[in-house]
């Protein structure tokens, strides 16, 4: 177990008023703190048919970061291992979605992530994250960084840990399972058991990082990609959630009564895996539809869908003007 005071950081928020929300869909409940971290009044993610948490209890790990590669300007949030370089826009929130804009300081950068239910499954969060570059100055080193420490109830403190899609996605420029990193960019890194790709290891006190070079991103375009929170009694049921959104990267988080996501422990008791993964970021999905459409698609569509497909590998679009 690992307790941070991050008072501190806090302090130096670029704002004297914080907005945020704890949004649910029933299934799934985040705690969606302003700059679009997570872990606010109690909640980080947590499944509610049975009440397990994931990632709150021991220190509020969990946090994204922006950066530059060529000038290594960034600006992150994370409420454990510090904030800096953010200035908040906008924070909008209802029961159940959350819309959070940011700017990064000294940049041309405005960062979005909006957070609501995932429409294919309700085991699933969707964030829809878009960075803009609303300057005149390419930039040729896009980064961008999600950070996130396990504490699976009911043993928090003591997980197993799965990364999976890390090698077929080439965006990924580190990953590992030390949910403890500072969530800038270009932060030193250490594992503590694995890097890159594992399957249930463990148990520790451990979580996942990734780190991501999505490339150039012209002066006034801008890059969206999903990231998708979410939970399941069963490592089978998440899997296949995972598998409706077409997830290209993910991290499954176990208690250590059930590395093998059952849905119990030994003794009987109720067990939870949970997940969060990452689409649209250049890789390759992983993990099959579970309900693949039965309706054949011409040769022409074919076609058609391969040209998307190849387009959409870089969800990059002209900004408004």
């Amino acid at each position: 177990m690992r307790n941070f005071i991050y008072a501190a950081s806090l302090a130096i928020l670029p704002f004297s008023a914080q907005a945020a929300s704890v949004i649910d869909n029933g299934i799934i409940s985040l705690g969606v703190d302003d700059l679009g971290q997570l872990n606010f009044a109690g909640i980080g993610l947590k499944y509610l048919p049975n009440n397990h948490e994931s990632t709150i209890q021991g220190c509020p790990c969990e946090g994204w970061g922006v950066g530059i590669g060529e000038t290594m300007q960034s600006g992150y949030a994370n409420n454990a291992t510090g904030i800096d370089g953010l200035t908040l826009q906008s924070f909008t929130g209802t029961s159940s979605s959350a819309v959070s804009i940011v700017t990064v300081n000294g940049t041309d950068l405005r960062v979005t992530h909006n957070f609501a239910p995932a429409t294919e499954t309700s085991n699933l969060y969707r964030v829809a994250v878009t960075i803009e570059n609303n300057g005149t100055t390419d930039i040729a080193d896009l980064r961008y960084t999600r950070t996130f420490d396990w504490d699976v109830d009911p043993t928090p403190f003591s997980e197993y840990v799965t990364i999976q899609g890390t090698t077929t996605t080439p965006s990924v420029l580190y990953a590992d399972d030390n949910g403890f990193s500072n969530s800038n960019p270009f932060a030193d890194r250490t594992a503590i058991l694995f890097m890159g790709d594992a399957i249930d290891q463990g148990p520790a006190d451990h979580g996942s990082n990734f780190d991501f070079g999505f490339g150039a991103l012209l002066a006034g375009d801008s890059y969206t990609f999903d990231i998708f929170y979410g939970a399941a009694s069963t490592e089978v049921e998440i899997l296949a959630a995972l598998g409706e959104v077409g997830a290209e990267v993910y991290s499954l988080g176990q208690s250590s009564g059930d590395p093998l996501g059952l849905g119990t422990d030994g003794f009987g008791n109720p067990t939870t895996t949970f997940a969060f993964g990452f689409r649209g970021v250049g890789g390759k999905v992983i993990v099959p539809d579970p309900t693949p459409s039965t309706v054949p698609v011409p040769a022409s569509g074919l076609l058609l869908l391969a040209g998307l497909g190849a387009f959409g590998v870089r969800r990059k679009k002209k900004a408004r003007t």
